[in-house]
């Protein structure tokens, strides 16, 4: 018993082979909303083997066998039972993963998926549907980049384990870019190297083409004057610090995170583009600060360029993360009266907005990461819970929020209204991914798409 399935993407045999035969290929197809992780990836397709991390401390190893090997048409994998790591024989379910792909024409490939396993197609489906999606959607990008002469770079990154660094360095990768991660700890191998922004290496940026910059505390939690001082501290004196280093190496792009924070945590109805002043607020004033911390990069002639993100949406983290099991057990509802405005992006698309960052020259200062379609708290948990097949009739009163937050902390996160627009990125014409939230949920999580996003077919052979 097994299930085939398969998908015709836009780009030559040669290029989708290498893209899975890179680091990162496995963690861009895995689904987030499935309970595993990745604990190391294959080395090779050929003979390499995957370590995932299961509930109750359990492992899957995903053995790749050699005898089937044969690029760039076939690879295949299967679960070991017998390495250290492997499931328990009574636990393991048979599983070998044929992955096989055909040039349809020069520059499209079908990509062909047979699984030999008991698991039902049907448990399957929505698994590969997003895999064909987050293919599709990934090739595309890097040709588009590629399209503007962007060619594989060596691009260094801050805050490369957090989640926004996990999605972004595994996208560059497949893409063959060459990514270092800037970590504090003692460099593991050649991919890392320490970056301690109180005493910088002086040859840290040397060989990098390019610089993002994603590391700073999580904002979430109680506005105490302790978090408030992490939040600032872990952000506006490394940015100086790294971008005073780019400087005197001469990087010539230095890509930042920022936050719509920056626009404070109530502006009505008002529309929100990159021209209009900062609002009120803590987060405005650290955001403002953050910003400016740049300058010293941008002085020396480096393209900056400032990310203003809005709420990712992702199971892996985030408001989704904690919304998600509430919602999925009918206790979801609209904060207060719902009232207020909800600038979000998926993970997918910001990813995308970074990427573009790095290779569209016209793009500098800040630029807002939000998807083109802003809605009312109330849209959004209803939205949610549709997704989700559930009611949400179960308001939050708006003291609840400060209850864990504290009162400035509720009014600056949980009950912030900001109605944000991309106007940058629409002078640029880019295209989102998914710009509808209920397109965005349920790729994220899992659910059927709608009839306007009909997914590849799934066949039971």
């Amino acid at each position: 018993m097994g299930i085939e399935c398969s998908s015709t993407v836009e780009a030559p045999l040669v290029e989708v082979f290498d893209w899975f035969a890179r680091p990162g290929a496995f963690s861009r197809l895995s689904p987030p909303w499935q309970p595993m992780s990745l604990v190391e990836e294959a080395s090779s397709l050929a003979d390499g083997q995957a370590v995932l991390a299961l509930p109750g401390g359990l492992r899957w190893v995903a053995q790749h066998d050699p005898s089937a090997y044969d690029p760039p048409h076939r690879f295949v994998d299967q679960v070991a039972t017998d390495g250290p790591a492997s499931l328990p024989m009574g636990l393991a379910v048979r599983w070998r993963h044929t992955h096989d792909f055909e040039a349809v024409d020069a520059e499209h490939t079908r990509v062909v998926d047979k699984v030999d396993t008991p698991v039902p197609a049907a448990a399957l489906r929505s698994t590969f549907d997003y895999r064909y999606r987050q293919l599709a959607g990934d090739l595309a990008a890097h040709r588009l980049a590629a399209a503007h002469d962007f060619a594989p770079s060596t691009v260094a990154v801050t805050g490369a384990s957090g989640l926004v660094g996990t999605a972004l360095t595994a996208f560059l990768s497949t893409g063959g870019h060459t990514v270092i991660r800037l970590v504090r700890h003692a460099p593991r191998n050649s991919t890392e190297r320490q970056w301690n922004p109180s005493d910088p290496a002086p040859d840290l940026f040397d060989g990098i083409d390019a610089v993002v910059h994603l590391a700073g505390a999580s904002i979430a939690g109680r506005f105490t004057e302790q978090h408030k001082r992490d939040i600032g501290d872990s952000r506006i004196g490394p940015t100086r610090a790294l971008a005073e280093l780019a400087a005197r190496a001469g990087v010539p792009t230095v890509v930042s995170a920022s936050a719509i924070g920056y626009y404070g945590y109530d502006r009505g109805d008002e529309i929100l583009t990159e021209d209009t002043g900062r609002g009120d607020g803590f987060l405005a004033d650290v955001v403002e600060a953050w910003e400016a911390a740049t300058a010293p990069a941008a002085e020396a002639g480096a393209r900056v360029v400032r990310i203003r993100t809005g709420i990712v949406q992702t199971p892996r983290g985030g408001t989704l993360r904690l919304l998600r099991p509430l919602f999925a057990l009918g206790l979801g509802g609209r904060i207060g009266d719902g009232h207020q405005w909800l600038s979000w992006i998926g993970i997918d698309d910001l990813i995308d907005v970074y990427h573009r960052a790095l290779w569209d020259n016209s793009l500098s200062g800040p630029v807002n990461a939000v998807a083109p379609h802003p809605v009312r708290n109330s849209e959004y948990t209803s939205t949610l819970a549709s997704v989700l097949h559930r009611p949400a009739l179960l308001p939050v009163p708006k003291f609840g929020p400060a209850l864990l937050l504290g009162a400035q902390g509720a009014r600056e996160l949980a009950a912030a209204s900001q109605r944000v627009d991309p106007l940058r990125l629409a002078v640029a014409e880019h295209r989102f991914r998914t710009a509808d939230l209920d397109r965005t949920l349920r790729h994220l999580l899992g659910n059927r798409p709608t009839a306007a996003d009909t997914p590849p077919p799934v066949s039971s052979s």
